[in-house]
């Protein structure tokens, strides 16, 4: 890997043979031309309509769009590489345009005209995006567990009622979010007479080894008609008189009409000041357990001409205000808790994590997250998810929610969540009952399928089973910067076959299918291709050659899943060793560590938050297991504990 250094304003020198680039000059924008050999193209951030980026014009800009975003983003990231061996990185905070034509044509402000030619495999690529812009940060082991979310739930009976069903279905989670806990007018205050104890409603969740997750926007609301807020009042007038908010002239730019929390101020997180006065207001949040927070919106600079305390214009921070924003909340919070973010820029790596947004529950919109978590993964972000099913609109149906459920069991965060009933869509869509909660005993009633919790817990056992193995994937992201849900390019770079395949991801060594359709348009097929090496299914322990397509049979209650032959999963398992019969959701300790080894040969390192490292390692000698720290009684089991368990 190597990374050549351009500056638009001086002579283009350096370049390798192969890569020929022509500049031109207008008014208030660099042209630049790269004339060299390539086929196929991914990164641009998160992207919801194609990865593979080739005859696309993709526009470096952070949009708020609900629902159905097409070529819109929240994430945009001015970063890209080919199967041609370079890519390039914009170190650029203005937005900018990317052509990927017959030659790439990028288009960037006079006023940041620094690119980064990188050469390289796409790992070498990826590698050197980083060396730039900093490797990700590894988000605490608690996060990889099951989180529970939907913005009805207003209030501490409500909370506590999904909190006791969660235990009464022996549904395990490690995270709970809530929306709706403020006065909606400070974002600070809990809302009076809905939150009898706070503090001790966290001590109750902390005790069963449940975190805390509030909602958060970075904006000083216009407050509807008739609705008082001293604190509010008192906190606008100390931001007004300070100029602690984005300004106009000499007067707080406001967000303009029709975008979302229009007439708010928004505050300037390039002042010191500012976040003083911000974080000051919020202290009392971690104080009593908070574990972080859902930073929502940052898509908020609508002027051009705004101005921030540190000299920045409203055309800079249209994408870099959300970066900041996050930043702000990071460094306040400290490492051991966590951030969701929805909109973002460079950088966002350092911020763990992030969330796809908002999409309707139809299955265009599953189709889409999918694409969303791989382009992701393709420019910098590894760590990442999205609402099962869906957050708006008319409740999933069940096919479409168990799929969902069963693709996020493999991706990085597994949560459900969903919009209150008097959501955008309520008037055209609405939900079952007024209560269109994702959980899943609410779909279960909704639809009079009581076996539908079983089907699910199934798969929230299985997340917790297969979370040491989970976690280690996270801490080898966390050091290579490469994806958790990696596009099959990253391991294939040289399998052309691999290039345009957009349904399916790899963690670690298994190889996930998503079922995206549904089964009746299917009929009950999918036709997946199985990259060089041998592969088992996990699920029917039937082996695949690879490098061939095969037509596989589905199953209702599984997506499929294989892996690879040298591969081993880390399990934490009950006592009778089945995965998706057993989990706990007490992250510190194992009921059983156990490592399922696939194939006649191979190695696996494994390392955990205790600290832990274990080298293992099998052929047809026998096995080796090196512990270089920990003491951890292991076990060795074969793959028979997933086989044969699809019908039950």
């Amino acid at each position: 890997m190597s990374i050549i250094k351009i500056n638009l304003q001086s002579d283009i020198t350096g370049l390798p043979p192969n890569i020929n680039m022509t500049l031109k000059a207008e008014a208030e924008e660099f042209i630049l031309t790269i004339h060299a050999k390539y086929s196929k193209v991914y990164g641009m951030g998160e992207r919801f309509d194609r990865v593979e980026q080739k005859g696309m014009t993709r526009e470096i800009k952070v949009i708020e769009k609900f629902c159905n975003q097409g070529a819109l983003t929240y994430c945009p990231v001015p970063f890209f590489f080919t199967d041609t061996g370079f890519g390039i990185y914009a170190h650029s905070l203005y937005p900018s345009v990317f052509n990927f034509g017959e030659n790439i044509e990028i288009r960037v402000s006079k006023k940041s005209p620094l690119l980064y030619l990188i050469l390289g495999t796409p790992t070498e690529i990826i590698s050197g995006y980083y060396e730039l812009n900093g490797k990700p940060l590894l988000p605490p082991k608690w996060s990889f567990g099951v989180w529970m979310s939907s913005n009805r739930w207003n209030s501490q009976e409500m909370v506590m009622e999904q909190f006791k069903l969660a235990k009464k279905h022996n549904i395990p989670a490690s995270v709970i979010v809530i929306e709706a806990w403020s006065d909606e007018a400070t974002f600070y205050i809990w809302n009076p007479g809905k939150w009898e104890d706070p503090k001790g409603m966290i001590d109750i969740l902390h005790d069963e080894n449940i975190r805390l997750v509030l909602w958060q926007i970075p904006a000083l609301r216009k407050l509807d008609a008739g609705h008082v807020s001293d604190p509010h009042d008192e906190d606008c007038k100390t931001v007004m008189e300070q100029k602690l908010c984005a300004m106009k002239g000499d007067e707080p730019y406001t967000i303009p009409e029709g975008n979302w929390f229009s007439g708010s101020m928004i505050p300037d997180f390039t002042n010191p000041d500012t976040f003083n006065f911000w974080f000051n207001r919020r202290k009392p949040l971690l104080d009593m357990g908070v574990d972080g927070f859902k930073t929502d919106g940052g898509e908020f600079i609508y002027d051009d001409n705004i101005s921030f305390h540190d000299g920045s214009s409203g055309a800079e921070m249209k994408n870099a205000y959300a970066s900041s924003y996050i930043a702000a909340y990071n460094k306040f919070i400290g490492p051991k808790r966590i951030l969701f973010s929805r909109a973002g820029f460079t950088g966002q790596q350092n911020y763990p994590c992030q969330w796809a947004g908002d999409q309707e529950s139809t299955w265009d919109e599953f189709r889409n997250i999918l694409i969303a978590g791989l382009s992701a993964g393709l420019s910098g972000i590894p760590f990442w998810g999205f609402d099962i099913a869906g957050f708006a609109g008319a409740l999933p149906s069940v096919e479409l929610y168990e799929r969902a459920t069963q693709f996020a069991v493999f991706s990085p965060i597994m949560q459900w969540h969903s919009e209150t009933p008097g959501g955008q869509f309520a008037a055209i869509m609405p939900s079952a009952k007024g209560n269109n909660d994702r959980s899943p005993w609410n779909i279960a009633e909704v639809y009079n399928d009581p076996r539908l919790i079983d089907r699910i817990r199934f798969h929230t056992n299985l997340r917790y089973n297969l979370l040491p193995y989970i976690y280690n994937q996270a801490i080898i992201s966390s050091e290579t910067g490469f994806p958790m849900m990696k596009h099959l390019i990253i391991e294939y770079p040289n399998d052309q076959n691999v290039y345009d395949i957009e349904d399916c991801f790899m963690l670690g060594d298994l190889l996930i299918f998503p079922v995206l359709f549904p089964m009746e348009t299917l009929q009950g097929r999918k036709e997946v291709y199985i990259p060089k090496g041998n592969f088992t299914d996990l699920w029917s322990g039937k082996r695949y050659e690879g490098e061939k397509k095969y037509t596989i049979e589905l199953s209702p209650e599984r997506t499929p899943v294989f892996i690879r032959d040298g591969a081993c999963l880390a399990l934490n398992l009950g006592e009778d060793k089945r995965p998706g019969f057993w989990a706990d959701n007490n992250l510190d300790s194992y009921r059983k560590l156990c490592f399922c080894p696939f194939g006649e040969s191979g190695n696996y390192r494994f390392r955990d938050d205790a600290g832990n490292d274990i080298f293992f390692e099998w052929d047809q000698k026998g096995q080796r297991v090196n512990r270089k720290q920990g003491n951890l009684d292991i076990q060795i089991i074969t793959c028979e504990g997933f086989a044969g368990d699809v019908n039950r």
